[in-house]
């Protein structure tokens, strides 16, 4: 091996030869303690190192040193850096591995004399995960410049899978400190959440925990375990198909759709090269499967967007499903034992899973993540099983066995409640039974206030599972369909010929109904999988959405030449998402008129008609809006960004949630002034945001003049009950009399209202 090489340098033959001495040192009769010293030992001289250090996580807040080679060894157990402090804390907080040639040049470098690593110039490190969670992190260096290999940094992930065994067993630290929990754990406690499905449940905890715990990491044939894997996937994939003809997955419907594309991904090659070239790496299929589980759901860690964080829930299913299926597990535990009175806890589970379990006894299910638009929650409320999501630090104060109630209407949830709240359940689970009933019975009624003024509510969708919502709640069509979400679950980009099947797909499924798809809106927390590109210091106002497709125009071309072709002989709705300037707007417009002319030279079938819109997303576009308006057929106020750049504030920070309210006076006269400019230039104008979907929200923006608004389907029927029961005309009259009240205290004054005179919020 040479200094540029370690022990892969592309060679998996070194790789394998590490982890096999690597095993055979944690084998060895030494206490735990020991072995980690042999173990950084072992890895510095087979990666050509001068350094080989283990940091480990205690209570989930210091990394501590606890083995090295190379630095000095009065460190050990004396230095210790925060999560997210120095190079060290920053691969833990992201849990991503970290290459650098020129370590001590780095912004995050942290500088710790009592170390001696002021002589050491190069520097990489990977994180130690265990069922997705970092356990710690182990790092090698070298005194002179060093670019470490993609091979390198693979097999240091490869070797810190068998570190993290070490550290999981308990004898380096206590087991408790692994696992820190919040609390005494027996008081009656409330926490909140959002309601995925509807419903009221009371019942029993039962832990879903399919994270299997395995003895075997390293293999001697590779040729074997790659054989035992494909007759894993074929197992695997036999059982899923079984699913899919059982009585509730046969009868149609969203949920079978979802269901079927479940069994796609368990299709997809790329998901199976990445564990065979894992296997090839010196790993047991059973480790190589849970190594790219981890490194997937290390990506999860990062990424806001939803539905990517959904589509990768499922494939963290699939792994699991593919795991059992290794092991020779055909069910788990909690599925054949459930108390009559259920109610499922875990930290996020993939459709599938919730089909695993009896559905007599299951009474509901709480997450402490998941969407509304996660596949679990479609078969959820295809099931009618009341799901709760996105439910903070569940996990670390719920023990099986805990009672719980699961309130979907006020999204909260009771830990141990009391007799009297049980008593207050009882009398709400009969009115919510009441709602649930109207808003079934006016699913197909039309949209119109009591004083005869007509709504359109529509649904906000990315992917084709997405679609069949339109029936399920009556909506008027899709005014915002996410082509990213496409994009973002494949593993290459997708050439015209699969968007034009998606599209056209897209529209078959709407029915004639109108279906809004804009362009690709990547970049900020949304990021394609197979395009690597560089850090930004503030990516939510960097390179991203029509600023990429600009920049990218055949990217753009691809995109819209299958939109065209998918829409042939029906009206075409496309949008261009953050347009900041008018010039751009026109630049995606010619670029559009460009396909459109291939075409008609090809002798495709057109769209019928082409209707083009742009997002009101920046607020620069707010003083160019005569200009755009004369351009534009439609214009969409996509209030998440918009609210995110007037206020300042980053959506996914969670110590600013809840602090800018959309009814402030500038938020407010902000949206109010699109309202009336498209009023004046006789073009629609609709709200795509969270607000959309919010009842008082809704009310604000029903008095400002707005009359199309896009949300998540679960939103349809509350709202579409608010506007039956409200009269605009009292609204409007009321909103004016409160003249510059905002924020709270018109928030206040709506609510007040709306009980005063029955409207249904």
């Amino acid at each position: 091996m040479t200094q540029q090489g370690g022990a892969s340098g592309g060679d998996l033959t070194g790789a394998r030869l590490l982890l096999k001495r690597i095993r055979t040192t944690m084998a060895r009769n030494l206490p735990a303690q020991a072995r980690l010293d042999e173990v950084v030992r072992t890895i510095a001289g087979a990666m050509v190192a001068e350094v080989c250090s283990v940091y480990v996580l205690r209570a989930g807040e210091v990394l501590e040193l606890f083995a090295t080679e190379g630095l000095k060894a009065e460190a050990v157990h004396l230095t210790r850096l925060r999560v997210g402090e120095g190079l060290v804390g920053d691969i833990a907080s992201h849990a991503r591995p970290l290459a650098l040639a020129d370590a001590q040049h780095h912004p995050q470098f942290a500088y710790r004399p009592e170390t001696g690593e002021e002589l050491y110039q190069s520097f990489m490190g990977v994180p130690v995960l265990r069922s997705g969670r970092v356990l710690g992190v182990l790092v090698v260096q070298n005194k002179t410049r060093r670019h470490y290999t993609e091979e390198e940094v693979e097999t240091m992930e490869t070797v810190a899978m068998v570190v993290a065994e070490l550290v999981a067993g308990g004898e380096l630290i206590g087991r408790e400190e692994l696992t820190p929990v919040t609390g005494i754990g027996v008081l009656p406690e409330r926490m909140d959440a959002q309601a995925l499905a509807p419903g009221l449940a009371l019942g029993v905890a039962v832990l879903h925990q399919p994270d299997i715990t395995l003895t075997q990491l390293v293999a001697e044939e590779p040729l074997k375990e790659i054989e035992r894997l494909d007759d894993a996937f074929t197992s695997m994939k036999l059982a899923l198909d079984e699913l899919l003809t059982e009585e509730d997955g046969a009868g149609g419907g969203e949920h079978r759709e979802v269901l079927e594309t479940y069994r796609m991904l368990a299709e997809d090659r790329g998901w199976a090269n990445r564990i065979i070239e894992a296997i090839e790496t010196g790993l047991t299929a059973e480790a190589a499967v849970q190594k790219v589980q981890n490194d997937m759901r290390a990506r999860m860690r990062d990424i806001q967007d939803p539905y990517l964080r959904e589509r990768l829930s499922d494939l963290d299913d699939l792994n699991n499903r593919l795991l059992r299926h290794l092991l020779g597990i055909q069910e788990l535990p909690e599925a054949r034992d459930l108390p009559d009175n259920a109610i499922l806890v875990a930290r996020n589970m993939g459709p599938a899973e919730l089909l695993d379990y009896d559905r007599k006894r299951l009474k509901g299910v709480v997450l402490e993540e998941g969407t509304a638009s996660s596949h679990v929650a479609i078969v959820a409320r295809a099931l009618d099983i009341p799901l709760l999501g996105h439910c903070v630090g569940l996990m670390g104060k719920v023990q099986a066995g805990d009672s719980l109630v699961l309130d979907c209407e006020n999204e909260q949830v009771f830990l141990r409640p009391s007799e009297d709240i049980l008593q207050t359940f009882a009398i709400s689970m009969h009115a919510l039974l009441a709602r649930q009933e109207s808003y079934a019975a006016n699913r197909d009624l039309p949209t119109v206030t009591k004083d005869g003024v007509g709504i359109q509510l529509m649904i906000n969708a990315g992917l084709l599972i997405d679609v069949p919502q339109l029936a399920a709640t009556g909506a008027a069509g899709i005014g915002l369909y996410r082509t990213e979400v496409t994009f973002m679950v494949a593993h290459s980009f997708p050439d015209v010929a699969r968007q034009r099947d998606v599209y056209a797909r897209v529209l078959d499924v709407a029915d004639g109904r109108p279906v809004v798809f804009r362009t690709l809106d990547i970049g900020s927390d949304k990021v394609l999988p197979y395009w690597h590109r560089d850090a930004e210091e503030n990516p939510a106002m960097g390179w991203r959405a029509l600023r990429i497709s600009l920049d990218r125009p055949a990217m753009l071309r691809q995109q819209l030449r299958a939109m065209i072709l998918a829409a042939a002989g029906r009206t075409l709705h496309v949008m261009f998402p953050m347009v900041s300037l008018v010039e751009e707007f026109d630049d995606a417009k010619e670029i559009l008129d460009l396909e459109l002319q291939r075409a008609e030279e090809k002798g495709s079938a057109l769209p019928e008609a082409v209707r083009v819109g742009a997002m009101f997303e920046v607020p620069a576009l707010y003083w160019q809006l005569d200009e755009i308006l004369a351009r534009v057929d439609f214009l969409s106020i996509g209030s998440n960004d918009l609210a995110q750049f007037v206020f300042a504030a980053d959506r996914g920070n969670a110590q600013l949630q809840g602090r800018y309210d959309p009814l402030s006076p500038a938020f407010q006269r902000l949206i109010g002034g699109v309202i009336d400019a498209g009023a004046r230039h006789g073009k629609s104008i609709s709200v795509c945001g969270e607000i959309a979907g919010d009842p008082i929200d809704a009310m604000a923006l029903l008095a400002l003049g707005l009359r199309t608004f896009s949300m998540a389907p679960p939103a349809i029927g509350p709202l579409r009950a608010m506007i039956r029961s409200l009269d605009l005309g009292q609204l409007q009259a009321h909103v004016a009399a409160l003249g510059a009240q905002r924020g709270q205290d018109m928030r206040s004054s709506l609510r007040a209202f709306a009980l005063d005179h029955g409207v249904a919020i």
